[in-house]
């Protein structure tokens, strides 16, 4: 081993996920359009949706 040698792996470089072209998943609560794919499993929540039911959610201390 020399000096330069790394214990670590390098980070990842490769570009992430590009934006979604197509059609949008509708909010389950005021069907606007998502940030989401319609291929998207699951509750989808626009993201005013997704901020208030993480208010609604989050401890309250």
């Amino acid at each position: 081993m020399d000096e330069n040698t790394s214990y670590c792996e390098p980070a990842d470089t490769t570009p992430g996920p590009t934006a979604v072209e197509g059609p949008y998943a509708e909010c389950v609560l005021c069907r606007q359009p998502t940030e989401y794919p319609e291929s998207t499993k699951g509750i989808t929540l626009c993201p005013v949706c997704e901020w208030r039911e993480a208010e609604r959610t989050a401890c309250s201390g």
